[in-house]
Order: C-alpha cells, then sequence, then structure tokens
C-alpha cells in the first residue's frame, strides 16, 4: 500500500478558470496570437486576473534570451521584432475594453537598443488606441543602457516596474545575467527621471528575513516605494524547486514591515505577483492602502 503524500498546509490554493469576462479575455488573447506572461508564466492568479477583465501582455515575442531558474518562458533565439505587433497589442487592449493594462517583455538582448525603441513605440499605438487607459510597463534591465532607458522615460508610462525578484545573495543563482545592484541602479535611474517606480520579489527560495528587510531597505533608499512580495512556485519540473512555502502570517507580517519602513503601498500574499492588483497602483480610484 502506497503511503499518502504529505501536503504543505501552506501551499497556495489557485483558483481554477472561469467565468464570461474570463472566457472573453482568453477568446481575445488566442484569436490575435497575443503572448500573455499570465500563460507563459504559468500565473497563478490567471483565472482571477482575466475574470476581471486584467491581463499582463508581453511583447516582443516569447523566447527570451536570459535563462532564468524561476522563469518558464523558452530560452533561445528570438525571432526579430514583428513591426505590426504595437497595432494588435493597442486593438486588442481596446478590444479589452481595459482600463488599466500592464505590458512587459522577455530580454532581447540581441538588439541594439535591448528593444527600448519597440517599446516606446508600442505605448505611444496604445495611447494613440487607447487615450483613457493608464499603463505599467515591467521592463527588464535593458543592461542599464541610460539611452535605452531614456526611450522609456520619453514615452513616462505612469509606473514602470523592474523586479528585483529575490534578495541580493540569491540573485546570481537564480537570475540569468541579471545583478542585484544593476537592477537597483535602473530603479534609480528611472525614479530621478521622474518615473514612478516599482519593484517585486518572490519568496521560498531559501532567503531569510533579515535578508529581505535587507532588500526591502535597499528599495526605499532609492525612493522605489511600491513593493510586490509573494510565493515562488515552480512552474516546471525543470525549474528552480520551491524551498519552503510561505504562511499567510509570514506574508502579513512582511506587508507590516515594509509599511512601517516607508512603502506607499504593498502586495504581500501567497498569490501575489508583480502585476497582481496592477491597477490600483496608478491612483485609481481604489487605490490608497493607507500606511497602518
Amino acid at each position: 500500500m502506497s503511503a499518502k503524500r504529505k501536503i504543505d498546509p501552506h501551499k497556495p490554493k489557485i483558483k481554477l478558470p472561469g467565468g464570461k469576462k474570463y472566457i472573453q479575455i482568453k477568446n481575445i488573447v488566442h484569436q490575435h496570437h497575443l503572448h500573455t506572461i499570465c500563460e507563459s508564466g504559468h500565473c497563478p492568479n490567471l483565472s482571477e486576473c482575466w475574470g476581471n477583465g486584467t491581463a499582463t501582455l508581453m511583447i516582443l515575442g516569447n523566447i527570451c534570451t536570459r535563462a532564468c531558474r524561476f522563469c518558464s518562458v523558452p530560452t533561445g533565439r528570438p525571432l526579430p521584432p514583428d513591426e505590426n505587433e504595437p497595432k494588435q497589442i493597442a486593438e486588442s487592449i481596446r478590444l479589452m475594453g481595459l482600463s488599466h493594462c500592464v505590458i512587459t517583455s522577455v530580454d532581447r538582448d540581441d538588439l541594439p537598443d535591448y528593444g527600448a525603441g519597440f517599446w516606446a513605440e508600442t505605448i505611444k499605438e496604445i495611447r494613440r488606441q487607447n487615450p483613457k487607459t493608464s499603463l505599467e510597463t515591467l521592463i527588464p534591465d535593458f543592461n542599464f543602457d541610460k539611452s535605452a532607458l531614456d526611450k522609456i522615460i520619453a514615452v513616462h508610462p505612469e509606473i514602470v516596474s523592474h523586479n528585483l525578484e529575490t534578495v541580493r545573495r540569491l540573485t546570481p543563482k537564480i537570475r540569468s545575467r541579471a545583478k542585484y545592484d544593476r537592477s537597483l541602479a535602473v530603479l534609480k535611474y528611472l525614479q530621478e527621471n521622474g518615473i514612478t517606480t516599482k519593484s517585486g520579489i518572490m519568496l521560498g527560495m531559501g532567503e531569510t528575513t533579515e535578508e529581505i528587510d535587507q532588500t526591502m531597505d535597499d528599495l526605499l533608499a532609492i525612493n522605489c516605494k511600491i513593493i510586490t512580495i509573494g510565493q515562488y512556485l515552480q512552474p516546471t519540473p525543470q525549474n528552480l524547486p520551491v524551498e519552503k512555502f510561505i504562511s499567510e502570517e509570514e506574508f502579513n507580517r512582511h506587508r507590516e514591515v515594509a509599511l512601517s519602513k516607508g512603502f506607499d503601498f504593498v502586495e504581500s500574499g501567497s498569490l501575489v505577483r508583480s502585476s497582481y492588483h496592477a491597477e490600483k497602483h496608478v491612483g485609481k480610484e481604489d487605490f490608497l492602502q493607507v500606511k497602518q
């Protein structure tokens, strides 16, 4: 008789897909052959976000030039950028009727400007077709090329997000080619040029409480005051295994600490991802989680 499999009580439970709005978003995504990090990244909030009429669209293809151990997006040699993609993305946002959307991309280290120019064109086209839609852009580090970052600054999204993903000590193990201090430098440069910045980390990969607190301090030192803290979930057997499932009590503690340290907005929970409740971070009516 086989032994019963032990279930971790802190492992998050994911809601199954369903609902009219979910089906509508799914149909638009598939009919227009859009890439979403929701699907490519096996996001546990896909059902909730699509059901609420929000999605995180991914530009510049579905093949990344980096191979981070936490990510399930395919790695390899990407295809050239599709010149029709900005219009296609903008039209899809219009059909979805989104008041706020998040745009992200794979890393494109193969392109001279790392794809920043394509990013700018996409944002311009979204605004042309959807003038009332606010934008969050979840960008790569562009190898901290300031001329590339200037292209993003010039079109001034409401929020520019760039994730640290993990604590300093674990960065070399988890993030392909990315550097902790380079990511901080990207966020600092954006903030110094009038951009509202945001970052996120995942827990459960071996970090300590002290390291999490230090990461918060590092972000506040560069005036980045929006943070998301979530549970790392192993998307495929090839990715880094989960070392620990964090309890909701621990996530609540991190939220309280972050607010007490000076963050303006904190999302902290097992299913939180970088674009989770993103519409609340741009000053929409239902935003403003006031510091306790």
